[in-house]
């Protein structure tokens, strides 16, 4: 089987490198991939943006599965183009993906089928926001509705930067038409964790629990970022936990979508807080995380071809779907100044001195004259799998140790905070 994965960053590599151990995979494309999904994939040239460009490929090329990754391409409708065009595909369609692409059609949903989370009000006006805001008081979440590259997320612990926040993306449009509208949201307390589920609109199996960790430094200081690092699994997501939220959370999120008439097939990302109620979404995504990915897959005991295909043809159920025991770390190695503005194109040393057991999963890098060079703000996802936490935590910092590039930075407290 020839299979086409759609999207350019660790998790598209972290998806590759699990399907190539696939004796169903017969060849791997990617678009456009990066430095180190060239090792493993035939990279093209093709914006995961695309969509007329990836159907055309799909069709014109010996594809027989396309794996749509990211979020942006799940937004505009690119599962929806392939199917139409006969393609087999693995991703929720338009209708189903608006759980991550409009936060406030997440909120209302959530609202209407009574699955717990923030008390939130929804803005198009930026008069109407800041009033809020002043009566409500800080700390106060403020999120962009559309998609962000996962950075329209502002927890505001004063009144100011919140407001600010909102002048952002309504007036000053950091984030684009993201900004338009905005949800504001009561400031929830308790540990943060991911569950990531397959879903084929009727079964949902959730994957292990994960623990991302946001902001840029240390100590959970500074901007957010699409991710510094994760552990697998979160120590706070105990089993009794994990049935409150199948019972409150995730079966009820897929009967809503059904309710509303939106099929959801793929990976649902329900990131939830552990509040003293009780689990609460704080958002939705409609795809696999990243960096949670890596981690994740690392840790994957069954043939994820297998996974991906019983998605599309609705026969989750019949499928037993397993994770090997132990745990797993990911450390994010970043260019300098990110989330914000930073150079492209240094030279990657030490890669080859990473013992084998570790694993390099390459988000911003290309390959040029025989060397890895930078190109992206997450640069590189040293991952490590262990019998226990700790020793996974330790080995993945034993990796990040060989590897360096000018400006380098990455958080020294991955699963210690």
């Amino acid at each position: 089987m020839n299979v086409l994965v759609v999207g350019g960053g660790g998790r598209e590599h972290a998806i590759c490198w699990a399907l190539s151990k696939s004796p169903r995979v017969d060849k791997l494309y990617c678009a456009p991939g990066n430095g180190g999904i060239a090792a493993i994939a035939e990279c093209v040239d093709i914006k995961a943006t695309d969509i007329d460009g990836i159907v055309r490929f799909a069709k014109s090329n010996p594809v027989d599965f396309v794996m749509v990754a990211p979020d942006d391409p799940l937004a505009l409708g690119l599962v929806d183009a392939l199917e139409a065009a006969g393609i087999r595909t693995f991703g929720p369609r338009k209708n189903a993906a608006i759980i991550e692409s409009s936060k406030a059609f997440s909120k209302g949903l959530m609202h209407k089928y009574g699955i717990p989370t923030a008390e939130y009000r929804i803005f198009w006006d930026m008069g109407r926001a800041v009033d809020y805001i002043r009566q409500k008081g800080a700390p106060i979440v403020v999120k962009a509705d559309g998609l962000a590259l996962g950075k329209g997320v502002v927890v505001a612990m004063d009144e100011e930067t919140a407001i600010d926040a909102v002048r952002e993306m309504m007036l000053d449009k950091k984030f684009g038409a993201s900004g338009d509208t905005v949800v504001i949201e009561e400031y929830m307390e308790g540990p943060e964790v991911t569950v990531l589920a397959f879903t084929d609109g009727k079964t949902i199996v959730p994957m292990l629990s994960s623990q991302d960790h946001k902001r840029a430094y240390d100590g959970d200081k500074g901007p957010n970022t699409g991710g510094m690092g994760v552990i697998v699994p979160s120590p706070h997501y105990t089993p009794e936990i994990a049935e409150i939220c199948m019972k409150t959370i995730f079966r009820p999120t897929l009967e809503a979508l059904n309710k509303e008439g939106r099929l959801f097939k793929g990976v649902i990302y329900f990131g939830l807080m552990l509040t003293a109620k009780g689990p609460r979404v704080v958002e939705y995504n409609a795809r696999f995380g990243d960096p949670e990915t890596q981690p994740i897959l690392s840790l994957l005991g069954t043939d994820l071809m297998d996974i991906f295909e019983a998605v599309a043809d609705e026969r989750l159920e019949g499928l037993d779907i397993r994770f090997k025991p132990g745990a797993a770390c990911c450390v994010v190695l970043a260019s300098g100044g990110y989330p914000g503005s930073y150079e492209k194109g240094f030279e990657i040393t030490g890669l080859d001195k990473v013992p084998g057991d570790i694993t390099v999963f390459h988000a911003g890098t290309r390959f040029e004259g025989g060397k890895y060079l930078t190109n992206g703000g997450r640069v590189l996802g040293v991952t490590a799998t262990a019998e226990t936490l700790d020793a996974a935590i330790r080995r993945a910092y034993e990796g990040v140790g060989h590897i360096n590039f000018q400006g380098m930075h990455y958080r020294k407290d991955i699963g210690r905070k």
